[in-house]
């Protein structure tokens, strides 16, 4: 708990058998539950999870946005916060990032990751397709977010029930921060430093990079 308030950290992963060791590792005690979904996972992500003292959940729907729309619904905090089981994101600055979030009366903060801490951590092509998507995201819905591809998040549980999410790829991560703006909630973002990925790059960068763009078009014309 902090601040009195319970903290739920909700994991996504599918084959993180290496990565989520270390994350959870570095959890702070500040957070009251940790779930990692199970997105059909074919190594050990579910059994080094529990013995590690997560909750798993399991999500047998393929995909990110599947994924964490199951962590969600499992979560009993009143703050939820989100990150990768890979590593890239600091659970350590967790109360931190909550800290910024009620001393500023905010309802959702995103992380930033720009300008990245350690270069090495996001190769140039990836850095490119954010650029093209966030750049996209500000044109077609008149918005400012600076890092809209990012997978760090903390917001009031309370507030999820008025957010219209129906992404279960990948463009759930942009479609999240864009209903928080959308639905009027007080939205902003916090920088944090990413680190290079823990085990296999997930990501398919140009078919998950063009089907998010897809995905932003037919939002703006109400198509999702």
């Amino acid at each position: 708990m902090h601040r009195d308030l319970r903290i739920s950290l909700v994991i996504p992963c599918y084959n993180e058998e290496g990565g989520i060791r270390q994350v959870l590792a570095r959890v702070p005690e500040a957070v009251d539950e940790t779930l990692v979904v199970d997105n059909h996972c074919t190594d050990r992500t579910a059994e080094v999870a529990r013995s590690l003292g997560a909750r798993v959940v399991a999500e047998s729907r393929r995909g990110y946005g599947a994924a964490y729309k199951a962590g969600l619904a499992a979560a009993t905090g009143d703050l939820i916060v989100t990150l990768d089981g890979d590593g890239t994101y600091p659970p350590e600055h967790i109360p931190r990032l909550v800290d910024t979030l009620l001393d500023r009366g905010w309802d959702f903060l995103s992380a930033c990751r720009f300008p990245l801490s350690d270069p090495r951590a996001m190769p140039w092509s990836n850095r490119m397709g954010n650029e093209v998507l966030t750049a996209a995201t500000t044109a077609l819905f008149l918005t400012h977010v600076r890092d809209s591809q990012s997978g760090m998040w903390v917001f009031r549980r309370a507030l999820l029930p008025r957010l219209r999410l129906t992404s279960d790829g990948m463009a759930f991560s942009e479609e999240i921060k864009l209903e928080a703006l959308l639905r009027g909630l007080r939205f902003g973002e916090a920088h944090i430093p990413y680190g290079v990925r823990e085990g296999e790059v997930k990501l398919q960068k140009w078919r998950d990079g063009f089907h998010n763009l897809v995905f932003l078009l037919r939002k703006r014309l109400g198509w999702v």
